[in-house]
């Protein structure tokens, strides 16, 4: 990563509460939910909402629009992403879905993978790429299987070479997918699924940067140079001569700096502009939400340090497969493991926030996240397995139970 180019004088020194209610009502987590628009209208604001094949309340992406608006229907959540027209799958700050009107901001990435040739080292002929594409023409939308076949054995990692080929031409930009069924990606020609309005703009690689840029400078708030990289997964060598372009403004964020001293940061000037007010949402959020998804901002706003586990060998695990921190009251109060059985939400592992014996006040946050994820998720009972204070335990079921 480039070093920083030197930071402007701040037009505001905010301190870390001020950029802790900033970041939560930019995030659509302070303050009433926009329900007309609903979940396309978090998207739309959040800008890329990330894809994982964990499932375990529900998959991440659903978990998104859940934690702000509450339980809205899940299959209302699906139909607001898929196949509408309004949004397509590409990589942002990883696997994301994104509104169909960051179509033209993607093109400097686009032309950044066709500039280096290949995908992830994998080739492919220029014949199958073109027998690809010729089959979608013919054809229209298609998952892997529908082209010929996405693996050659049943290792993940062998793709077939018609997989390899679409794959590439959803790097490029030639194919789009706009759609996942049965979480296969559906592909079709970037030239038929997306609107020619958009399909046809032509946007320079500065361009590119300096919108999506000021795109998650609103979507965070208040943010860091790395906070901005992140999001969008940015270069540095990209984003620092657009900075002064972006419309955001800098500030300093006391508490922010590495040794507990004042930060450099950048903030939507419209975040500015009033104090953050309104009801704190209580909700149990996904560790691929973009609110805690960069782990350094996490721990810096929030005093949590937060890793997703799934990948760590059960007995090196601390807090569980798919820890999903507690929101409750503007910060991280604790985490929950959960799992379904049934009609039953179980908590395999719960801990929250403080010494031991604290965690009492934050009790009630805890039963009612629980009480509602269940009801989502259609399930109507709850058990509580390991409490990392089992004295708690008596007081937690009695909420549960109310």
């Amino acid at each position: 990563m480039t070093a920083a180019a030197p930071s402007p004088a701040p037009v505001a020194v905010l301190s870390a509460d001020d950029a802790r209610r900033i970041a939560l009502r930019a995030q659509g987590l302070l303050g009433a939910p926009d329900r007309r628009a609903g979940v396309r209208g978090v998207l739309r604001h959040l800008g890329a909402v990330q894809l994982d094949t964990i499932s375990v309340l529900a998959r991440s992406h659903e978990l998104v629009p859940y934690a702000r608006l509450g339980a809205v229907g899940r299959p209302a959540v699906e139909a607001a992403y898929w196949g509408a027209g309004t949004s397509f799958e590409y990589w942002s700050h990883a696997a994301c879905i994104l509104p169909i009107e960051e179509w033209p901001l993607f093109a400097f990435r686009r032309r950044r993978y066709r500039d280096r040739g290949h995908l992830w080292g994998h080739q492919v002929t220029p014949e199958t790429y073109r027998a690809v594409l010729d089959k979608l023409r013919a054809e229209g939308p298609l998952t892997s299987t529908e082209l010929g076949g996405a693996k050659r054995t049943a290792e993940w990692w062998d793709w077939s070479d018609t997989k390899i080929a679409v794959e590439r031409a959803l790097a490029f930009g030639d194919v789009v997918c706009t759609e996942r069924r049965s979480w296969k990606r559906v592909y079709a020609l970037a030239e038929q699924a997306v609107p020619d309005a958009l399909f046809g703009q032509d946007r320079s690689d500065r361009e590119c940067v300096r919108t999506l840029t000021t795109q998650a400078g609103a979507a965070l708030g208040v943010a860091t140079r790395a906070d901005l990289l992140d999001y969008h997964r940015l270069r540095g060598e990209d984003l620092d001569p657009v900075l002064a372009d972006s419309g955001l403004v800098p500030v300093e964020v006391a508490g922010w700096g590495p040794d507990g001293g004042p930060a450099a940061a950048w903030a939507d000037p419209a975040a500015l502009a009033a104090a953050p007010r309104g009801r704190h949402r209580t909700t149990l959020l996904s560790p691929f939400d973009s609110l805690i998804w960069d782990r350094a901002r996490t721990e810096r706003i929030f005093g949590m340090t937060h890793r997703l586990e799934a990948y760590t060998p059960r007995h090196k695990r601390v807090h569980g497969y798919f820890a999903m921190p507690l929101l409750a009251g503007g910060r991280l109060v604790g985490r929950v493991d959960p799992a379904r059985e049934g009609r039953t939400l179980v908590a395999r592992q719960v801990s929250l926030s403080g010494e031991r014996g604290s965690g009492a006040r934050h009790l009630g946050a805890l039963a009612t996240a629980l009480r509602e994820a269940a009801g989502w998720v259609g399930c109507d009972a709850v058990r509580v397995e390991a409490l990392h204070d089992e004295r708690l335990r008596p007081a937690l079921e009695k909420l549960l139970a109310a």
